[in-house]
């Protein structure tokens, strides 16, 4: 069946976005022009829409085949595209394919070719060496934050990829920092740049606080940050080690605060149930490594902690940018001792904050999550959940926040208070004759 394929104007309703920015207009007018584009732009400037846009414009719905691919360094940012291109309801087929995901799923997959296909580079070389995909009608590419790729150490896949791709025509290379050198695997040697990094060095919006602290002490004075903001906001803590994120993660559970840790050191199913938490408001406090700092769906955060000052300003703008988007309002504070050296990026206008001695201890989340391990592979859907959960559950509509249904399970934002009294009465149940099983993360 033929579905008659939107508009950009159409796309645009769909996202209730009313006008392109500056950027994603000379990046859709490039794409038209151009076949090798490196484009520029700062942490949250709509980078993602910026590609995806004129990737659909060219996209032939009688080939049934792969005709554009996205690569991105880590799975959480090849996941986010995958849910950015699904929000547009183009009726082209995507797919994801990354490490840690069952290989023949996604050799499943792929035998309903997608038109655009989404993935890691080491996941994406092992589908090529193994022939899951043909190439014939792959005419564009594009290297979502191109320099953690490098960076990540996917020199080699990315080179083997570009080997394997002998129809490819048009080579984007998306990044948010300046200091690139492009590998010459990729023959840009006529590469168009669009360069949007210098627009905004002080994000508007972000209000940006120095805390001091004794270094002995630096613990205490973070607890007490940590209580004058409150519990109700969404607040990333960064750090620049994992050690130092389960020291604050054990510091915060140790005074009954709930947050959540995010750093490499996890594996997939880990990470993709904090970063769920972290979305529906089960912790609104998330601590983490600079993985958090560019390319997670991680929306309307209102803090940003710098427990451990960055190493150069372009990690302190790439942090900085998880706050303070879409004419939005959002503070920064950045934790200081008498060891530190002030880094030269922070503005001798800066305010300090003074903390207040009494410490009021944040309330816990209103909700907890409900893990069901059974998904939208089984033909589950929202409101398959809510129907359930209201019905078996016994909960009423306010008892139920935001559900996500992935490929085979979902997570389901429900009462905190009632949750053991709804996990009693859901075990064991069925949700359209399956058998499925239920925990709280």
């Amino acid at each position: 069946m033929k579905f008659p394929f939107p508009s950009q104007e159409e796309i645009l309703r769909t996202l209730s976005i009313s006008a392109l920015n500056p950027m994603q207009k000379e990046m859709r007018e490039a794409f038209t022009q151009k076949n090798e584009i490196m484009l520029l732009s700062p942490t949250g400037s709509g980078k993602t829409l910026a590609f995806l846009l004129p990737i659909v414009a060219q996209l032939n719905p009688d080939i049934d085949q792969v005709q554009a691919l996205v690569l991105a360094p880590s799975r959480e940012l090849a996941l986010q595209i995958e849910e950015v291109f699904k929000s547009m309801k183009t009726h082209y087929k995507v797919n994801c394919c990354y490490g840690g995901h069952a290989m023949k799923v996604e050799r499943n997959n792929l035998s309903n070719p997608p038109a655009v296909l989404i993935g890691t580079p080491g996941r994406i070389a092992d589908h090529l060496d193994k022939g899951t995909f043909s190439t014939e009608a792959l005419q564009t590419i594009v290297f979502d934050e191109f320099d953690k790729s490098l960076e990540f150490g996917f020199t080699d896949e990315m080179a083997y990829i570009m080997s394997q791709l002998p129809a490819i025509q048009k080579k984007v290379l998306i990044s948010a920092t300046q200091a690139i050198q492009v590998p010459d695997f990729l023959e840009m040697a006529n590469c168009s740049i669009i360069n949007y990094l210098n627009e905004r060095k002080q994000i508007e919006g972000l209000s940006v606080r120095t805390v001091w602290a004794d270094d002995p002490e630096k613990l205490e004075v973070f607890l007490k940050l940590i209580c004058l903001i409150g519990s109700t906001e969404p607040c990333l803590v960064f750090c620049n080690h994992r050690d130092a994120v389960d020291r604050l993660g054990n510091h915060l559970a140790e005074h009954g605060i709930v947050s959540a840790r995010f750093h490499g050191g996890l594996d997939q199913r880990d990470r993709e149930e904090v970063l769920a938490m972290f979305r529906n408001g089960s912790t609104h406090i998330l601590v983490t490594t600079d993985l958090a700092a560019r390319g997670l769906d991680i929306p309307d955060v209102k803090h940003i902690i710098h427990y451990q000052k960055p190493n150069t300003e372009e990690t302190f703008i790439h942090r900085n940018g998880r706050t303070a988007r879409m004419g939005k309002e959002g503070t920064a504070y950045v934790m200081l001792t008498d060891q530190d050296e002030v880094p030269k990026y922070l503005s001798k206008r800066t305010q300090e904050l003074e903390l207040p001695e009494e410490m009021v201890l944040p309330q816990t989340p209103v909700f907890i999550t409900l893990f069901v391990s059974k998904g939208k592979k089984d033909k589950i859907n929202k409101m398959d959940l809510v129907g359930f959960l209201s019905k078996v559950g016994e909960l009423g509509k306010d008892d139920i926040g935001l559900i996500e249904v992935k490929d085979f399970f979902a997570y389901v934002a429900i009462s905190r208070k009632k949750s053991a009294a709804v996990l009693k009465k859901i075990s064991g149940q069925k949700i359209k004759n399956q058998a499925v099983k239920f925990s709280l993360l």
